[in-house]
C-alpha cells in the first residue's frame, strides 16, 4: 500500500501530514501527486468532493514552490468563499514546517484593502474566488503573468455559478508556459471547452465513474403528497436522533420557511442563503461546524464550498431541477471514509426523476416508508435511555445537592421515578405523535406495503382504510343496502385545511387503534367534513376526538344523530338508503311517461 513517504514529498511535508493524522493517500492523491511531481503536463482530475482533492494538488505544489522567490507562483481558483478559506487553511497546515512559504485567500464580502496589503508583502500561493481574483488583477495588485501553476478546483461548480466569463478573463492573463490542473466532479461541455482552449494535451485521471455518486453514500427516498413534505422532514429528523446534516431547498424562500418552521418546532437548525451578510454566514457556519447546529437548511449556491467530513445525512427537501446538482448535494456526506445517507422527499410525479438519478449515479435508490409515530417514539425512547446510561456523573460536584434531591423525590417509588424522569424529555414526542397520520403515498405498482393481505395482518385496513371488505364495497360510502347501523358526524376542517378522505380514514384509525372500524360515506367541503362510522364505535370516537389538531386547526367533532344512517345531502343518500340523484332521475322518468 502506497504511503505519503513513497509519493516523493520532502520530509517537512510528510511530518505535517502525519501530524494531521493522514497515513495513506486516497485514490485521487495516489494518482495525482506522482503525476504532478514527475511531469510538466497539464492534468484533468475527475473526482467527487470529499475525496482529498486539496491535498492531491496542494502537496505537490508546496513541494515545488521556490520559497526564496516572493512572487505569486501558484493561483488556485474555487467557487466560494468558504472553500477558498478552507483550501488556504489546509495549505498552511501542509506547509507548517516550511516557514518562508506564504499563502493568502482572496474573496469577496470582506475588505479588499487588507488583501492588497498582504499581497504587497509577498506570497507564493494565492487561493481566490473568480470575482475577487479578477478584481485584483484588473487593479494590478495581483500579478499572475508569471505563475507556474494554475488550479481550477470544482470547475463545474464555478461554471454552474456563472463564472465562465470571469474564468476566461483570468486565464487570458496567465502565461502559456504553466501547468494547469483542472479538478471537477463532472465533465460538462463547458469544462471540455476550457480544457481544449487553455490546456495542452492534458493527462486525465478519473476516480470512479464520471457524474457518479460517492461510493460511501446510500440513496433513499420517501414518497408523500407535496403538502406533507415538512411533516415528513420532521419525522425523518426525529427517527434519527443523532442526525447531522444539510437540508437542500430549491429557493431562498423555501430555505427560510423550512428553517423558520424547524426552529419554531424546537429543532436545532438554521438557514444559509444568498441574502445573508458575510458576518451572518460566518456565524451560521461556525455554529454548524462546531455541531451546535444539527441541521443546516441551505440553497445549492449557499452550500457550495461547505466541506465537513462528519455529515451523516443530506436531505433533498426538493429534488433539484438539474439532476447533476444531486450528485454535488449527495457528495456532501460520505466523506473521508465515513458512511453517509442521501435522502429525497418526493411527490408522486417525481418517480421518473428517481429512475434518472439511479442511472446517473449508478446505484439503486431504496424507497423507505415515512416512520409512524410509534416508531419515532420507540427510537427516541431508546436514544434517551442510552444517553442516560452513558452520561458521566461527577460525584464530587453533585454531592452537595444529593440530600435535597433525595428528599424531594422520596415520595416516588422506583417505577414512578423512572416514569417521571423519562417523561421530562419524552412527553414532547408522545404529544406530537399521538394522532400521527400515515404520510406515505401508496403506489400499488411499486409499493410492497400496499398489498391488502399485509394490511389485514397488521390490522391497518386496506389502502383506503376500510377493514371490512364484505360490508361496503366502494371507496366512499359503498353499498348502502348493508344492514349495519351507521352514525353520522362532522368535523370543522375541510379541503381548505387540505383534508382528504385518506387523511380522515387515517385519523379515525389512529384514534381507534386495533378496531375494525367500518367507515361509510365521506363528504368534504371547504370548511367541513361529513362522514359515517359503524355505530358501535360512536361513543369511543367521541371520547377519542379530544385535543386533535389538523392543519393548524383544533378539530371539533359534532354528532348528526338525527340524520339517518344514510346521509341526506346533495349527491349523498336518501332516508331509505337510495341515492338521491338516482331517485330524482326516476321521478323525472315517471313524470315524462305520465
Amino acid at each position: 500500500m502506497l504511503t505519503f513517504k513513497e509519493t516523493g514529498l520532502r520530509s517537512e511535508i510528510i511530518s505535517a501530514v502525519t501530524e494531521l493524522g493522514y497515513e495513506t493517500p486516497t485514490q485521487i492523491q495516489k494518482d495525482a501527486i506522482p503525476a504532478i511531481l514527475s511531469s510538466d503536463r497539464d492534468l484533468i482530475a475527475l473526482a467527487q468532493t470529499g475525496t482529498g482533492k486539496t491535498a492531491a494538488f496542494g502537496l505537490p505544489i508546496i513541494e515545488q514552490v521556490d520559497t526564496s522567490n516572493r512572487q505569486v507562483q501558484a493561483l488556485i481558483l474555487c467557487p466560494t468563499r468558504e472553500l477558498c478559506i478552507q483550501i488556504q487553511g489546509d495549505l498552511e497546515s501542509f506547509a507548517k514546517y516550511i516557514p518562508r512559504l506564504k499563502t493568502i485567500a482572496v474573496y469577496g464580502g470582506t475588505s479588499i484593502s487588507n488583501q492588497i496589503y498582504t499581497l504587497k508583502k509577498g506570497c507564493q500561493i494565492v487561493v481566490g474566488t473568480p470575482g475577487r481574483t479578477l478584481d485584483l488583477i484588473r487593479r494590478r495588485e495581483l500579478k499572475v503573468d508569471h505563475i507556474q501553476y494554475l488550479v481550477l478546483d470544482e470547475a463545474d461548480e464555478m461554471l454552474n455559478m456563472g463564472f465562465q466569463k470571469d474564468l476566461d478573463a483570468i486565464l487570458a492573463e496567465t502565461p502559456e508556459e504553466k501547468q494547469t490542473f483542472l479538478f471537477s466532479a463532472t465533465m460538462p461541455r463547458e469544462i471540455a471547452r476550457i480544457a481544449k482552449k487553455y490546456m495542452t494535451e492534458p493527462e486525465e485521471i478519473a476516480v470512479g465513474e464520471r457524474n457518479s455518486g460517492a461510493e460511501d453514500v446510500s440513496h433513499k427516498y420517501y414518497m408523500v403528497h407535496a403538502r406533507d413534505r415538512y411533516e415528513a422532514l420532521k419525522r425523518i429528523a426525529d427517527v434519527h436522533p443523532h442526525i447531522y446534516g444539510i437540508i437542500f431547498c430549491r429557493t431562498k424562500r423555501d430555505t427560510k420557511d423550512v428553517a423558520r418552521k424547524l426552529m419554531h418546532d424546537g429543532y436545532n437548525a438554521d438557514a444559509l442563503y444568498g441574502d445573508l451578510t458575510q458576518i451572518q454566514r460566518d456565524q451560521v457556519m461556525d455554529q454548524f461546524r462546531s455541531k451546535n447546529l444539527q441541521l443546516l437548511v441551505a440553497t445549492d449556491v449557499a452550500a457550495r464550498g461547505i466541506d465537513i467530513n462528519e455529515l451523516t445525512h443530506v436531505i433533498n427537501y426538493e429534488l433539484p431541477d438539474d439532476l447533476e446538482v444531486y450528485v454535488h448535494r449527495s457528495g456532501r456526506t460520505g466523506r473521508a471514509g465515513n458512511k453517509g445517507v442521501s435522502i429525497s422527499i418526493i411527490h408522486t410525479r417525481e418517480t421518473r426523476k428517481i429512475r434518472s438519478l439511479e442511472n446517473m449515479v449508478g446505484k439503486k435508490f431504496s424507497r423507505e416508508m415515512v416512520p409512524t409515530g410509534q416508531e419515532i417514539c420507540e427510537r427516541q425512547l431508546l436514544n434517551l435511555i442510552q444517553k442516560v446510561g452513558n452520561v458521566e456523573v461527577d460525584e464530587q460536584q453533585i454531592a452537595p445537592y444529593l440530600s435535597d434531591i433525595y428528599k424531594s423525590l422520596e415520595s416516588l417509588s422506583r417505577e414512578e421515578l423512572i416514569q417521571h424522569f423519562i417523561s421530562v424529555e419524552f412527553n414532547r414526542f408522545l404529544s406530537s405523535y399521538k394522532y400521527a397520520r400515515d404520510l406515505n403515498v401508496h403506489d400499488k405498482r411499486r409499493d410492497r406495503y400496499d398489498r391488502p393481505d399485509r394490511y389485514d395482518r397488521s390490522g391497518r385496513g386496506d389502502r383506503y382504510g376500510r377493514h371490512d371488505r364484505g360490508g361496503r364495497g366502494r371507496e366512499r360510502g359503498g353499498d348502502r343496502r348493508s344492514s349495519k347501523s351507521f352514525s353520522s358526524f362532522n368535523i370543522n376542517v375541510g379541503y381548505k385545511q387540505q383534508m382528504n378522505p385518506g387523511d380522515l380514514i387515517s385519523l379515525v384509525n389512529e384514534l381507534l387503534p386495533r378496531k375494525r372500524v367500518q367507515i361509510g360515506k365521506i363528504d368534504i367541503n371547504s370548511k367541513q367534513t361529513y362522514f359515517e362510522i359503524d355505530s358501535r364505535y360512536s361513543d369511543e370516537l367521541k371520547q377519542a376526538f379530544r385535543n386533535v389538531n389538523f392543519g393548524g386547526v383544533e378539530v371539533e367533532l359534532a354528532s348528526k344523530q338525527k340524520q339517518s344512517a344514510a346521509m341526506n345531502m346533495k349527491g349523498g343518500y336518501s332516508e331509505n338508503g337510495e341515492h338521491s340523484a338516482k331517485k330524482k332521475r326516476r321521478k323525472r322518468k315517471r313524470k315524462k311517461e305520465d
